[in-house]
C-alpha cells in the first residue's frame, strides 16, 4: 500500500498522479541548491558532519550528541550534509481560527492538504522536507528528511493535529527562525489573523538569514466578503469576544478593510522578495497549487 493510500484524507491519489509530472525549484539562491542536480544519490553512511543545533521535540534521539550533553547538560542534535540540495520547512498554523469553515472544509483541513501535496512533491524530487505546527507557540517539529518514510510521518502528524489554541504567528516564526541554522525554503501556510507587523517582522528575519520564503494566505470566502444573509452572533474562536451584527449593514466596509489588509501583506512581501499567494478554501487545493507552480515556472 502506498503512503498516499494509508492517509487518503489529506493526499488525494488523483492529485498525486498529477503532481508526479511536476517539479518545484527555488527561485533565489539557496545554500547547496543547484537545479536538477544532487550531490550524490548514494551517500549512505558516508555523510559529513555539518553542525550542531538545539534539540527539538520530534528529533530522533539517535542524533543526540551525548558527548556535548555530558559537558553542557543540554541536548544538541548532530546534523549532517544531506544528499539533497534543497531543505524545505513547511510551517502550518494550527491556531483555533484555522478551524473555521463556512462550507465543507475548514481552513486547517485545506491547509493540511496543501502541506501534504507540497511534501509529496518535494520528496519525489529527493529534496528534504520538514513540518512545523504552531499556534501561540511551536507545538510539533518534524525535522527535514528525504527518506522514503518521511511522507508517512508528515501525513501522520497532519492527521493527528487539530486547531486548538490562540495565535502568535510572529513569535512562533521568530522562535523557529532562531533554531534553523542552514538556509532553505520556508513555506508558511496560515490565515495570518494576527498582528501584521509581528508576522512581517518574522518573515523579514527569515529573509535576512537568506532563506527563501513562500506564504500561502488561506481564508474562507465568508471571511473575505462577509456575505451572510441574516443577523447573527459572531464569536472569536480564540477568545470569549463576540458581537451581534446585521452583516449587510457593514459588508461593504468590511470587504474593503479585508482587501486593504491583504494588499498590505502582498505589498510588503513583494518589497522583501517574499512569495505571497492568497487562496480561498472554495478553490480546490490542487488547482491552487498547480496555479502557483505554473507561476513559479514562468518566473524561472
Amino acid at each position: 500500500m502506498s503512503e498516499a493510500q494509508r492517509n487518503p484524507s489529506y493526499l488525494d491519489p488523483l492529485v498525486v498522479s498529477r503532481l508526479s509530472n511536476m517539479g518545484i525549484k527555488a527561485r533565489l539562491v539557496v545554500e547547496g541548491f543547484v537545479a536538477g542536480l544532487h550531490k550524490s544519490p548514494h551517500r549512505g553512511f558516508s555523510v559529513e558532519f555539518a553542525e550542531h543545533r538545539q534539540y527539538m521535540p520530534g528529533d530522533p534521539l539517535r542524533h543526540v550528541d551525548w558527548k556535548v550533553y555530558a559537558k553542557s547538560d543540554k541536548f544538541y542534535i548532530k546534523e549532517y550534509e544531506e544528499e539533497t540540495n534543497l531543505r524545505s520547512y513547511i510551517l502550518l498554523d494550527r491556531s483555533a481560527s484555522m478551524g473555521y469553515g463556512s462550507e465543507s472544509i475548514t481552513k486547517f483541513d485545506y491547509s493540511a492538504s496543501l502541506a501534504a501535496a507540497l511534501s509529496f512533491l518535494m520528496l519525489k524530487q529527493r529534496d528534504s522536507v520538514g513540518l512545523m505546527l504552531f499556534d501561540d507557540r511551536l507545538q510539533h517539529y518534524l525535522a527535514p528528511r528525504s527518506a522514503p518514510t518521511q511522507l508517512h510521518q508528515i501525513l501522520t502528524e497532519l492527521e493527528n493535529a487539530s486547531p486548538a489554541s490562540g495565535t502568535d504567528v510572529g513569535s512562533s516564526l521568530q522562535s523557529l527562525a532562531e533554531r534553523i541554522k542552514r538556509r532553505g525554503l520556508i513555506i508558511l501556510i496560515s490565515d495570518l489573523l494576527d498582528d501584521p507587523e509581528g508576522v512581517l517582522m518574522a518573515l523579514r528575519y527569515f529573509r535576512h538569514k537568506k532563506h527563501e520564503v513562500v506564504v500561502f494566505h488561506v481564508l474562507d470566502p465568508k471571511e473575505v466578503r462577509f456575505d451572510f444573509d441574516r443577523e447573527a452572533r459572531f464569536e472569536d474562536l480564540e477568545s470569549d469576544d463576540h458581537v451581534v451584527a446585521q452583516p449587510w449593514r457593514i459588508q461593504r466596509e468590511y470587504a474593503k478593510e479585508v482587501k486593504e489588509w491583504r494588499n498590505y501583506y502582498r505589498r510588503i512581501c513583494r518589497e522583501n522578495k517574499i512569495d505571497y499567494n492568497f487562496v480561498e478554501t472554495t478553490t480546490p487545493y490542487d488547482v491552487a497549487l498547480f496555479s502557483y507552480l505554473e507561476k513559479r515556472a514562468k518566473l524561472g
